[in-house]
């Protein structure tokens, strides 16, 4: 294996925002918000589409009005399969992006368009281009936690859940990649399929908090538990995995490993779809506790928790909060996202994981 790296591009600093602080609500209140708005997403012939890092309530939601709780691939399928007029994202900033490349007719709120993500405020468009201009002979892979100015420069968009495939198929046609912009996601990729990559110097605030150290003591504590880790964690971390793999291909090793426990190292909202699908198993949240850590495990993306019933409502009844892309991006941005799906729908990759 050629391992290159780009020692020029130095960690950029991302500016975190504190966690939204929602008022409280009695179980009736939340009860009458949620049929106001599954009433709003009738009348304005919308869906509602949720991730799986999203509150638990939104996720039910989604889920009991006809929607989707998904990963970023089967999100950005699900907007092309519905007949819905409007497609309300919960979620952050990259993910209504693709559905509204994917689908320029329909209309596509989210509840709150600031919630970004630090590997898209990591890569800005600009910085990546000029760093492909001057590695003209790779072909451009780009995670789907990016921006549409930064997929209209790719050749290729991935999610986590297909990246493997994807950059093993252009390995063996002898393509060297440039890969951005998640390096921990990159190296994992790349030690696996052996391919000659340049990886963008980009990472998840979320996912870098787990702290090796302390998941070793869990593991000795609960010697029984699979430690299932997203490859957005650092080396140190995915070394320690029984499984490594998507949020979708970790719910799913809760549900088929026979083990009765599971420590999880990535963002908390995965444990809703997890007890759901699998109420009868222990899960344990992986430690961020360290050196400068303010809580044993507080591994939640700030930028998801800016989605909330609150928010939900109000955009359905404002309307605003809708996602525009640029025609000229959006028909360039397409092609590499498109190209994935067609990868996905060949192989036979994907599909959401149902309650059961």
């Amino acid at each position: 294996m050629i391992e290159l790296t780009a020692p020029e591009l130095a960690p950029r600093s991302i500016a975190v925002p504190a966690p939204p602080q929602w008022p409280t609500q009695s179980a009736a209140e939340i009860a009458a918000q949620r049929a106001r708005i599954a009433q709003l997403l009738t009348e304005r012939r919308a869906v509602l589409v949720a991730h799986y890092y999203t509150d638990p309530e939104l996720q039910s939601l989604a889920e009991e009005t006809g929607g989707l709780v998904a990963d970023s691939l089967e999100m950005a399928r699900f907007g092309t399969e519905t007949d819905a007029e409007m497609l309300v994202v919960c979620g952050v900033r990259f993910m209504g992006e693709t559905a509204k490349i994917l689908n320029p007719e329909k209309r596509v709120l989210m509840p709150d368009l600031r919630a970004t993500c630090s590997l898209d405020e990591g890569c800005p468009a600009e910085a990546l281009t000029a760093f492909c201009d001057a590695h003209p002979e790779h072909t451009v892979v780009v995670y789907a936690n990016t921006s549409a100015a930064v997929k209209a420069r790719a050749d290729w968009v991935v999610t986590s859940s297909i990246a493997l495939p994807v950059v093993e198929h252009l390995a063996a046609q002898g393509q060297k990649i440039l890969w951005a912009p998640d390096k921990h996601l990159g190296r994992y990729v790349q030690r696996v399929t052996g391919a000659e990559m340049l990886l963008w110097n980009g990472a998840c605030v979320v996912h870098e908090e787990f702290k090796s150290f302390a998941l070793e003591r869990m593991r000795a504590l609960h010697p029984e538990a699979a430690v299932l880790v997203h490859p957005e964690a650092p080396d140190a971390i995915v070394a320690q995995a029984d499984v490594v793999g998507s949020t979708t291909q970790l719910i799913r090793a809760v549900t088929e490993l026979p083990n009765r426990a599971f420590i999880v190292a990535t963002d908390a909202g995965i444990f809703w779809k997890m007890r759901q699908l699998a109420p009868e198993k222990q899960l344990l949240p992986a430690p961020t506790a360290g050196e400068g850590a303010t809580c044993e495990s507080c591994a939640h993306c700030p930028w998801m928790a800016m989605n909330a019933l609150q928010n939900l409502e109000q955009v359905l009844i404002s309307g605003d909060q809708e996602i525009q892309i640029d025609a000229a991006i959006r028909d360039r941005a397409v092609l590499s996202i498109q190209r994935m799906l067609d990868f996905a729908r060949e192989h036979g990759i994907g599909r959401p994981t149902k309650t059961t």
